[in-house]
């Protein structure tokens, strides 16, 4: 088995780290009657990426027969009600393969904590590379202008082909709410903000306000997966213009297309910009398309007026400004050990200021 093998190609494969173990005996005894092949000897990783939820490699048996599956659940200790709904995700990865084959097709879903501490659902593991802040040397390191195109325009025309799928095709019509979607999100993110803030931050509540004084009329709605981005999705060893594989589907619901083109093109930096250091897409590198040029690409292939984009890239900005303040509050009462998290509140402040300065 190759690196680029793993759910990840930059999330090596490791020991559960601690306070993060399993229980191997209690989640196999559940596991045996539902699961394919889950009575031979099961052995478990944990994919070392990711900021949120925690996913795991189970293998039963040895060898080239070996079963394996991917089991995903929440961060350790309390979370928002409405945050890494495992439940939601099962709904949307049991029905979504029918119409959108990228989705893995989940099989198993446990809302019993006495299993492993918290609820889980198992998935079909998908092989592919994930490109994570820096282009892999299997598509040149980032010297390669084709290959850098190529991941480019994937993420692009992958979330066309998302926002196409007919929801009743794949039962999933009834996920979410999509009238009023866009005022309850910005509702929603500001008090988000508000439960995980370690010190105050005037910008977030201004730029809140603006949102909510500036809301849009939003398209027709369509299915969402909430946090599109580069390293959420799986691209084929031999094509990084081929999805294999999307990820993180927690999120998952029914409502305003644009907000998924304005969080992926939040974290989208052009190369004159000079601020890219650090940021989930290499999008600076030669061949990358411009994030002008990516929401052109979203608006000709999907048919849709992107001409109020500007608003939803303040958004998309603001929101992940959210999301890393509520892993830094993990990080700061202690849910998590994690060193990785010890800059994010600067981090979540810097994303604050760059909403505001997108404003039109």
């Amino acid at each position: 088995m190759t690196e680029t093998d793993d759910l990840a190609a930059s999330d090596a494969l490791i020991p559960p780290r601690k306070g993060e173990t399993l229980d191997e005996v209690k989640l196999q005894e559940y596991l045996r009657e539902k699961l394919e092949g889950a009575g031979k000897a099961m052995a478990v990783e944990q994919f070392g990426g990711g900021h949120a939820n925690l996913t795991y490699l189970l293998r039963f048996g040895e060898g080239d027969k070996a079963q394996e599956y991917v089991l995903r659940r929440p961060p350790v200790g309390p979370v928002a009600k409405t945050a890494h709904d495992m439940g939601r995700e099962y709904q949307a990865l049991s029905r979504l393969y029918r119409g959108f084959p990228p989705a893995p097709r989940a099989f198993v879903y446990c809302d019993d904590p006495a299993v492993i501490g918290a609820p889980f659902f198992i998935m079909e593991r998908r092989h592919g590379v994930i490109v994570r802040r820096e282009v892999p040397a299997i598509f040149g390191g980032g010297e390669d202008p084709v290959a850098n195109q190529k991941l480019s325009e994937v993420v692009i025309d992958t979330l066309v082909e998302l926002h196409a799928v007919d929801p009743a095709a794949c039962d999933l019509q009834n996920i979410g709410k999509p009238d009023g979607f866009l005022k309850r999100q910005v509702e929603g993110w500001t008090a988000r903000y508000e439960r995980s803030k370690t010190t105050d931050i005037p910008l977030a509540t201004e730029l809140s306000k603006w949102l909510l004084d500036n809301l849009p009329k939003s398209p027709d709605a369509t299915i969402l997966h909430n946090d599109w981005r580069l390293d959420n999705m799986a691209v084929a060893e031999d094509d990084p213009g081929r999805c294999v594989a999307v990820y993180d589907w927690d999120m998952c619901t029914l409502g305003d297309p644009l907000t998924d083109i304005g969080t992926v093109l939040c974290l989208w930096v052009n190369r004159e910009e000079g601020f890219g250091a650090g940021a989930p897409m290499p999008t600076q590198v030669p061949g990358w398309i411009s994030r002008e040029e990516a929401g052109a690409r979203y608006g000709a292939r999907s048919g849709r007026d992107i001409s109020l984009l500007p608003y939803y890239l303040v958004f998309g900005t603001f929101k992940v400004g959210v999301v890393l303040q509520q892993i830094y509050h993990r990080y700061h009462i202690g849910q998590t050990k994690d060193e990785r998290f010890a800059g994010f509140e600067s981090m979540a402040e810097a994303l604050f200021g760059l909403a505001a300065s997108r404003r039109p």
